[in-house]
C-alpha cells in the first residue's frame, strides 16, 4: 500500500516534537527551526523533516533505518509512517543521545521501532539490512558506501552530501542519486 501526500503530515501530527526535545526547550517546539538537544546535535527544523519524509516515501510494512536518530523524533515519525507491519531501526553516535531517544520512544508505544549506539563505529547497521529506505540526518561528505550497501532492491535513501539534499535509489546494482535544495547538518562522523 502507497502512502498518500497527507501521510506524512499526520504522521507530523502525531508524533509531537516536544516529547522529543529536553525539557528547557519543549516550548520552543513549534519553532520552525533546529533544536539543540547536547553533545553539538539538534532536534531538524520541522520543514527539513516533512521535506525529506516526503522524498524517502515511506510506505506501510516497509523496513527503515535511520541513521544518525538523535532524540528519536525521527524514528518515532518514520514508526508512524510504516506502521506495526513494518520495523524501524535508529543508531546514533553518541551513546548518551541513544539512550535518552530509546527513552523517549518508549513514551510513544511504536514498538517496532528501537534506537540503539552505533556498533563499533560501523556506519548504519549493515547486521539486520537491508532496508527499504534509509534516513541520514547527517552531512556526508561524500555518498557512503556503505549506507548504499545496505540497501534493499528497490530500496531508497535520503541522505545530506555537501550540504545537497540527496535522493539514492537502488535497483538491483544500478544506484540513481538526484539532488533536492541545499540543507545544514552536522556533520556525519
Amino acid at each position: 500500500m502507497r502512502l498518500t501526500r497527507d501521510a506524512v503530515l499526520r504522521a507530523l501530527d502525531a508524533v509531537a516534537r516536544e516529547g522529543f526535545l529536553p525539557a528547557a526547550a519543549r516550548t520552543a517546539a513549534g519553532r520552525d527551526a533546529p533544536i539543540p538537544i547536547g553533545h553539538g546535535q539538534t532536534n531538524s527544523q520541522p520543514r527539513t523533516v516533512e521535506t525529506m519524509l516526503r522524498l524517502l516515501d515511506v510506505r506501510a510494512g516497509q523496513r527503515v533505518l535511520d541513521v544518525g536518530s538523535g532524540s528519536g523524533w525521527t524514528t518515532a515519525l518514520l514508526a508512524h509512517l510504516t506502521g506495526p507491519a513494518g520495523s524501524v531501526r535508529g543508531v546514533e553516535l553518541v551513546p548518551e543521545l541513544a539512550r535518552w531517544g530509546a527513552d523517549n520512544l518508549a513514551a510513544t508505544n511504536l514498538t517496532w521501532a528501537t534506537i540503539s549506539p552505533v556498533v563499533d563505529d560501523v556506519l548504519g547497521d549493515p547486521y539486520h539490512g537491508p532496508y527499504d529506505r534509509i534516513l541520514v540526518s547527517a552531512n556526508a561528505r561524500s555518498l557512503p558506501d556503505d549506507l548504499v550497501a545496505q540497501l534493499a532492491d528497490g530500496g531508497r535513501m535520503v541522505i545530506p552530501v555537501n550540504s545537497r539534499m540527496v535522493v539514492v535509489e537502488r535497483q538491483g546494482a544500478e544506484v540513481r542519486t538526484s539532488q533536492h535544495g541545499s540543507y545544514r547538518f552536522v556533520p556525519l562522523r
